[in-house]
């Protein structure tokens, strides 16, 4: 049966829930283009978002490890897409519009610089005498102006609500770039459960990379409750699995609380607060999308050993330490002698007026690890072919 785009839409309509943002109410695009005869307005997006440039580029950006550590640990894309997934999961179960919060999630690390945070730290370090970098706010210039695939305009042309869900993620309200959208408003509840949804893939992706690369031990994580009582039920259903296994069943499990406490807790945050539309989430004055207490408590107690024993562990900080220095001198060498920039990413300086820092840590954001340490052999190394 041939559906077309007013029958998903009148689908959604049927079955979504009441505070759900519906695709024929989105607030439009900042160019209007006539709909899609098959496709809604966020299924439109999410596509966009996947065969963009910057999406691609997101398989050789680091998440903890550097890239070329092995080819097994998480990217930026893998964990993307473990974001999405678990998104979709929880959009699911709330009635909530999959496809805009599976775009929200497909797009909210589209402005991460190379190394991870690491990399975000050190240019954010240079470019604080030119306005600073944030890489939620680097998210949405990136498909709103650097993404350049359409004859009529630039960037995505992205709907009004996804562009919200980009730079609304985590701690929106002093963003610069949420004032275009009200920062004193919420977003859509799609877009507030990406926040939870990037924190379940990434504590569970980083215990099993952390345990596989032997920076993090059983005994370690044991000191959480999280991973203590996961690791408990797997090996009581699962008592004579290899510890392959084991560790994956464990994550498993991790996911499956974390998701399972979001989805209950939102349920109920919604009946405590008298949801009853969208505009209700928007003006509720706080984030209507969070754990309960007993789950926030164990995932903080979580992130607080993954922080002390994975995250500044002696290898990775090597790892972040190197890369932080790679950025610094190619942001430097770039703005003391610009000519090295290639010439359609300096045009932007010349014919677009935008300011050469901005202009350099563009460039320097939509590098790849590789393409990164590539650069740094090109402008340093005199044996290295320019």
């Amino acid at each position: 049966m041939l559906r077309t785009r007013e029958d998903l839409e009148e689908l959604e309509a049927r079955t979504l829930a009441p505070y759900a943002m519906l695709s024929r109410n989105t607030r439009g695009r900042r160019v209007e283009e006539p709909p899609h005869p098959m496709r809604t307005a966020f299924q439109r997006d999410r596509d966009r978002i996947i065969h963009s440039a910057a999406f691609r580029r997101l398989e050789y950006k680091t998440q903890v490890f550097i890239n070329h550590e092995g080819d097994y640990y998480r990217t930026r894309l893998t964990h993307t897409i473990e974001a999405a997934q678990v998104t979709r999961t929880v959009a699911s179960a709330l009635g909530l519009n999959r496809d805009l919060a599976e775009a929200v999630a497909l797009a909210h690390d589209l402005g991460h610089t190379p190394f991870g945070h690491a990399g975000e730290r050190v240019l954010n370090d240079l470019m604080t005498p030119y306005g600073g970098f944030d890489h939620n706010a680097q998210s949405l210039r990136t498909i709103d102006w650097i993404e350049v695939r359409y004859p009529n305009f630039r960037g995505l042309n992205l709907s009004f609500e996804v562009r919200e869900g980009i730079v609304k993620h985590s701690h929106f309200q002093e963003r610069e770039a949420a004032r275009e959208f009200d920062p004193q408003q919420y977003p859509c509840l799609e877009a507030q459960i990406v926040d939870l949804a990037d924190e379940i893939a990434y504590l569970a992706h980083d215990v099993d990379d952390g345990l596989k690369a032997q920076m993090l031990t059983p005994a370690e994580l044991n000191d959480s409750r999280l991973y203590r009582e996961a690791d408990a039920i797997a090996r009581e259903a699962s008592p004579d699995a290899d510890e392959r296994v084991m560790r994956y069943q464990t994550v498993i499990r991790m996911i499956d609380v974390m998701a399972t406490d979001l989805i209950e807790n939102i349920d109920r945050e919604i009946d405590r607060a008298g949801i009853n539309g969208i505009e209700a989430v928007r003006r509720a004055g706080r984030a209507i999308a969070s754990f309960s207490l007993g789950a926030a408590a164990q995932v903080n107690e979580l992130k607080q050993i993954m922080h002390d024993r994975l995250y500044r562990h002696y290898r990775v900080s090597r790892m972040t330490e190197k890369a932080g220095r790679v950025l610094a001198r190619l942001f430097e060498t770039y703005m003391a002698e610009p000519r090295q920039i290639p010439e359609h990413v300096l045009s932007r300086v010349n014919e677009d007026g935008e300011p050469l820092a901005r202009v350099v840590a563009d460039y320097i954001a939509g590098m790849t690890d590789r393409f990164a340490l590539d650069e740094y052999r090109k402008l340093f190394d005199p044996d290295e072919r320019v």
